[in-house]
């Protein structure tokens, strides 16, 4: 690597557009984490609760026949958070690559503002939703509109060079970090508080213990919304705005690009495995330690520190300095001892070991996996490929916590991690195959 390589820099409107896109991402990210350490206690209201709501059937056919008993155990509630994260999921693997191949052809900052506006409609009616029907219209409006992180990962495509992606797309995971160290927080403090006691005339409503993290949500998408209209200027170079036939189908088509391919493939199965791990990380604290929602929020804080630590210090710095495929494998072998010290830890300095672990490869696999997908792509595919790449994520979504879900019900919280610990090999060999570094490939960009 030559010296003007090492020392290249970001240009100031990339400085100022990675520091709009990191405000926006903080504050999508916290308003969607804050939901992250409620989820037992949100599965066992609306279980005991809602439980004859024919959405809350079709989900579990029968709750009672699936755990062969009576009422609600962990178990049940280890699958009704599995099915609710896995909706939410489904409907971004649809709509993440359309969100991104429109930004493609009428900019950046119209899509961003679109799915804004619907994710504070998606939260608007959390507020309200005191029966399971509503909080599923919410989820599902949600998913469909949640397309704004492929939107703001092409955005830093626009503004950076090969050289500089890697740095660029390093701010995407400190403000995702972030995100997790204060949404999950903030939400676990937050249902302390009952709005039904303060305002029991507000229950008729459909105002639920679980309003006041919602309108906080609702209000930090509001000002993320006003941010982008005042400060946000357009990226997208017309010169490379796609002019594609808007086919939903042909959207999941691969690039003709191997090494993009190779790496969306090893997203996939790393994302796969490692959701499972986060939609029942939860479960298995409050199943075998007893945690409540704020000692699941204060795992979420230690791990997004942990995240902003090493991707401000060591990926932003580094990464393209090692090589982003260097680096991301790197990563993803921290995950299999991460996931392994959880899976049998007896206590909370195992669990906490396993965290830093997968606090630490998390952080240096995504943004590089990301920097890899972009690197590889033509300027004016940026959106459809970073979209195609969020897609594949959120397909892993689905997969991974209905399938961890499942065997933590049969086989208790055990199996799941060191399942997930072995099948983590898979990633690293199918990223293995990318035969060269894009920082040897100019041409592609």
């Amino acid at each position: 690597m030559s010296q003007n390589t090492t020392k290249e820099s970001l240009s100031p409107k990339a400085k100022k557009t990675i520091k709009i896109v990191f405000l926006t991402l903080f504050l999508d990210l916290v308003g969607f984490s804050i939901i992250f350490p409620m989820f037992p206690a949100l599965a066992k209201y609306y279980l005991l609760n809602d439980a004859d709501n024919w959405f809350l059937k079709a989900i579990f056919g029968q709750i009672e026949n699936l755990t062969n008993a009576g009422g609600v155990d962990m178990n049940s509630v280890v699958l009704f958070g599995g099915a609710l994260g896995a909706l939410y999921s489904l409907l971004q693997f649809f709509a993440a690559p359309i969100w991104g191949s429109l930004s493609d052809r009428y900019g950046r900052k119209p899509m961003l503002l679109v799915s804004l506006a619907g994710l504070l409609v998606s939260y608007i009616l959390w507020i309200f939703s005191g029966s399971f029907t509503l909080l599923i219209l919410s989820r599902f409006i949600g998913g469909i509109m949640g397309g704004n992180l492929s939107v703001a990962t092409a955005t830093i495509a626009d503004v950076t060079t090969p050289k500089t992606r890697s740095r660029g797309m390093a701010f995407v995971g400190i403000a995702f970090a972030l995100g997790f160290i204060f949404g999950p927080a903030i939400g676990g403090a937050l249902t302390i508080v009952d709005p039904t006691e303060h305002f029991p005339s507000l229950v008729s409503l459909g105002v639920n213990p679980f309003s006041y993290p919602a309108l906080l949500a609702a209000i930090l998408t509001l000002i993320n919304i006003i941010s982008i209209m005042i400060q946000f200027e357009e990226t997208l170079d017309k010169e490379n705005t796609s002019q594609r036939v808007m086919n939903p189908l042909e959207l999941f088509r691969p690039l003709a690009i191997r090494e993009v391919n190779l790496t969306n493939y090893s997203y996939f199965l790393f994302i796969s495995a490692f959701s499972g791990m986060e939609f029942t990380l939860t479960f298995l604290a409050v199943d075998r330690f007893q945690f409540t929602s704020m000692d699941n929020a204060y795992m979420f804080v230690f791990i997004g520190v942990l995240i902003a630590l090493v991707q401000g210090g060591f990926v932003r710095r580094r990464a393209s300095d090692i090589g982003e495929k260097k680096v991301a494998s790197l990563g993803l072998l921290f995950l299999i001892p991460g996931l392994s010290f959880i899976a049998f830890a007896s206590n909370t300095f195992l669990l906490y070991l396993g965290l830093f672990f997968l606090a630490v490869g998390s952080a240096m696999a995504v943004p590089t996996l990301t920097s890899l997908v972009s690197l590889y792509t033509p300027s004016n595919s940026q959106g459809q490929s970073l979209g195609i790449f969020r897609s594949l994520g959120s397909l892993g979504r689905v997969i991974g916590p209905i399938a961890a879900s499942l065997i933590y019900w049969n086989f208790g919280s055990k199996i799941p991690y060191i399942f997930g610990a072995i099948f983590m090999l898979f990633p690293v060999l199918v990223l293995a195959k990318i035969k060269q570094t894009p920082q040897h490939n100019e041409s592609i960009n």
